[in-house]
């Protein structure tokens, strides 16, 4: 018995619902979803799958064995909420931020982080650098769970954080304002080689496959920082900070 008090106090601490009922009101309470593991299709299965849409949450179809684990061996009914640490936010918000402030906008795109301990950093990283806010896409990649809070070290209470459908779509309405896209790739120039004192948006791909194809063609400009040792890569979220920090030291500079 005590260890099954203490399995429940986990779940709760990571914001996790498992069972029909409990699912259903959570969903229609303030909890912000994040994600939905769901297995089956039968009764009362369907009307989850629609709120949770409605909520804005990730729904992932998943076996059994994974709904055991997250449950922590519960009755979870073949169905797992799993709340977020925050409230997401739109683009628009992030870059309200900027224009408000009178400032150059400055924002960190994250393409396929999906692991939670990376996301954390960087969104700690961005707090600290002054960042207006951070943007992920609603697929591929982790969202604001229990982990990316505690790795953040709570500064996804002060980064303003907006989950896309389409990261494409949200990078051609960042440049429609004016902003300019940088993307981190081998293949680019030198990041001290460039001028990062205007409207600035970064984005870091993931450490396996680094940003994706179609991201990469909607980018103004690439680049890489230079690499002296016999590693050819960083940390995602190691390049993210020094990618960061180079646009605060310039933009001191430049003031």
């Amino acid at each position: 018995m005590k260890k099954n008090s203490s399995n429940n106090t986990d779940l709760r601490e990571n914001n996790i619902v498992f069972g029909r009922n409990p699912v259903i009101e959570a969903l229609k309470s303030g909890m912000t979803a994040d994600t939905l593991y769901i297995c089956g299709d039968g009764g009362s299965l369907g009307m989850i799958r629609k709120l949770a849409s409605e909520k804005g949450a990730v729904i992932k179809e998943v076996r059994g064995e994974k709904l055991d684990r997250l449950s922590g061996g519960g009755n979870h009914q073949g169905v797992v909420l799993e709340g977020a640490c925050a409230e997401y936010v739109s683009v628009d918000d992030i870059l309200e931020i900027s224009r408000k402030n009178d400032k150059r906008a400055f924002i960190i795109i994250c393409d396929g982080i999906s692991d939670p301990h990376n996301l954390g950093a960087i969104i700690r990283t961005a707090e600290t650098a002054g960042a207006d806010g951070v943007i992920i896409p609603k697929r591929n990649s982790c969202g604001l769970n229990a982990t990316v809070f505690k790795t953040s070290a709570g500064a996804v209470s002060y980064v303003p954080v907006a989950r896309v459908p389409n990261l494409v779509s949200a990078i051609e309405y960042l440049k429609k304002n004016n902003v300019w896209i940088y993307g981190t790739d081998i293949s680019g120039t030198d990041c001290y080689e460039n001028d990062f004192t205007g409207n600035c948006a970064f984005v870091i791909g993931s450490e396996g496959k680094g940003i994706s194809r179609l991201v990469k063609e909607k980018c103004d400009f690439l680049l890489k920082l230079p690499m002296y040792g016999n590693i050819n890569s960083l940390n995602a979220s190691v390049s993210a900070g020094i990618f960061m920090y180079e646009t605060v030291r310039q933009r001191r500079i430049s003031k």
